[in-house]
């Protein structure tokens, strides 16, 4: 799993929308959402499972997929 992959991923994922709605929607802090679309952090499994909920896709194809 490469950080910088998976943080542009996310930072396409959110497109336009404010870190806050995703946090909010996820049961995180806006600062994880930056530490994670930075690439400076990965996720826990079950937050990994929030976010891909939250965009429509899967966890596999945000953060295993090249």
């Amino acid at each position: 799993m490469d950080k910088q992959i998976v943080a542009k991923k996310l930072r396409l994922l959110r497109g336009d929308r404010k870190r806050e709605e995703v946090a909010i929607a996820c049961g995180i802090t806006a600062q994880a959402i930056a530490m994670y679309e930075s690439g400076k952090r990965i996720p826990s499994d079950d937050i990994k499972v929030k976010i891909a909920n939250f965009f429509g896709t899967t966890v596999q194809q945000i953060f295993f997929e090249i």
